[in-house]
């Protein structure tokens, strides 16, 4: 298996700012690709962003311009600026690969989700 720890949610004013983090452990794995999820009150969960091993970063509409989603080897980033009450939520970390010990099989983990609110 592996484990997704997020860190960095948190009570912010509206148009501040929040870095949120993630990182992956186990043993024996291959990340293909790593995102960011979030799920408000009563709301089903929606993709944030994505960010794959091979190709340009994929965001929802409502967060482009304003979030960047980075990764460094096994961790993944969303850098949020310009938050809105409407991005309150809890913010999920998901990473898509394989495994490769002892056989090659595939895995989709999610994290325990951060909280953001954004609110004055």
């Amino acid at each position: 298996q592996v484990q997704l720890v997020e860190s960095g949610g948190g009570l912010v004013q509206p148009g501040g700012s929040l870095r949120l983090s993630c990182a992956a452990s186990g043993s024996a794995f291959v990340i293909a690709a790593m995102g960011w999820y979030r799920q408000a009150p009563g709301k089903q969960r929606e993709l944030v962003a994505t960010i794959a091993v091979r190709g340009s970063p994929n965001y929802a509409d409502s967060v482009k311009g304003r979030f960047t989603i980075s990764r460094e080897e096994n961790a993944v980033y969303l850098q949020m600026n310009g938050l809105k009450p409407e991005d309150t939520a809890v913010y999920y970390c998901n990473a898509a690969g394989i495994h490769h010990i002892p056989t090659v099989r595939p895995f989709d983990s999610w994290g325990q989700g951060t909280q953001v609110i954004v609110s004055s």
